[in-house]
């Protein structure tokens, strides 16, 4: 498959200029008709297909989430977003009072609330200031704030608001020295930038299915490293964490899963795992590296011309720290009355902190970024 034959699966291109991604991607024919085939089949035929549905999402889904990101099949669980893997790992740890957790004061809520939770087990907060350093959080920064009482760093791989792209090997290569665990939010990065969880240590990681990654709303993974694993103990649990029979009535609850599957608590999405699995198709057709590689240059060449119209670049400009987002704004003009100009233009972007938010991936072509700048004042 070639980027031309991707963009023709999206009915969405034909009508507008979709910079998106990063807030809710728009599905594909091939997507709604994966959706549309699993209810189908649930409709036709009830239970009867349970074991093939099973049997596809163990061989097929599970695998396709794994390949994208690095890992093993059994380090992968399905979820509904990327809150719902965060939570398992902020109500998993065996935390004691006086142990801390170190984020920063620009993370997406979902990547702040589950730890602020944390507070009635005494667990405090050590707040990076990225606000003060323009939206970034560097090695230096989370290295300035572990210390002996740290148990975990929780960042983004990539800032919503800012498209900072983390260091992520040089932030893994951090806290394995100091002995902390690290946990990532890639809603902004999986689907749209490579990662290689074989060559890059962190312990665990979310995110939803329904940005970069194109599968419908309410599915998602969470990764637990296999050496990780124990050190996490299943806050939510039911018959899809066990090993025997969902039926069986002896209630031993030895029998956990051993690997990431004890994390599902029951049954998952299949209608929208299906979408998933048929987006991700997609993408790993195209290949990563080449998915990865067309989102930065639509997004260089968007920084080309609105620097050309006199825009303002919020984003980070070095290419180790460039992301699929990208955020910008005018001198002296609103990013809300500029939104609704694009709007009315057939332009879809984000407002996020007084910046407009574009996020271009493999179904945009050059034509949607001309579109974006024909439609923005000078």
């Amino acid at each position: 498959m070639n980027l031309a034959e991707a963009r023709s699966d999206f009915p969405i291109v034909y009508r507008r200029a979709y910079l998106n991604a990063c807030s809710l991607m728009p599905l594909s024919n091939r997507v709604v008709g994966a959706v549309h085939a699993q209810l189908g089949d649930l409709q036709l035929n009830g239970r009867n297909n349970s074991p093939h549905r099973i049997r596809f999402a163990e061989e097929h889904i599970r695998p396709a989430i794994a390949r994208l990101i690095g890992a093993v099949p059994a380090e992968i669980a399905f979820v509904k977003n990327t809150t719902e893997g965060l939570n398992i790992v902020a109500n998993g740890i065996d935390w004691r009072e006086g142990d801390n957790v170190v984020i920063a004061n620009i993370e997406y809520p979902s990547n702040v609330y589950c730890w602020l939770n944390l507070a009635r087990r005494g667990v405090e907060i050590r707040w990076i200031d990225a606000k003060a350093a323009g939206g970034r959080v560097t090695v230096d920064d989370v290295a300035r704030q572990i210390d002996s009482r740290t148990r975990l760093v929780s960042v983004s791989c990539v800032q919503f608001s800012t498209g900072f792209r983390q260091d992520m090997e040089a932030t893994g290569d951090l806290c394995r020295e100091r002995g902390v665990l690290l946990n990532y939010d890639a809603i902004q990065a999986a689907g749209v930038l490579e990662i290689d969880a074989s060559r890059t240590h962190f312990d665990f990681m979310s995110a939803g299915g329904h940005k970069w990654m194109g599968g419908p709303m309410g599915t998602g993974f969470f990764y637990c490293r296999t050496s990780s694993l124990e050190r996490l103990h299943p806050h939510g649990i039911g018959p899809g964490s066990m090993t025997n029979e969902e039926t069986d009535i002896d209630y031993d609850i030895g029998l956990m899963q051993p690997d990431a599957r004890r994390f599902e608590e029951a049954l998952p999405n299949y209608p929208g795992l299906w979408g998933l699995h048929a987006s991700l198709g997609t993408i790993l057709a195209l290949g990563p590296q080449v998915v990865e590689a067309h989102s930065l240059r639509l997004v260089s060449r968007a920084i080309e011309g609105l620097k050309q119209k006199g825009y303002l670049i919020h984003s980070p400009q070095e290419e180790r720290h460039r992301s699929g987002i990208l955020t910008f704004r005018h001198p002296n003009r609103s990013s809300e009355e500029l939104n609704a100009r694009l709007v009315e233009a057939g332009v879809d972007v984000t407002v996020r902190q007084g910046n407009l938010r574009i996020a271009p991936h493999f179904y945009n072509d050059d034509g949607d970024i001309d579109w974006l700048l024909e439609a923005l004042p000078a």
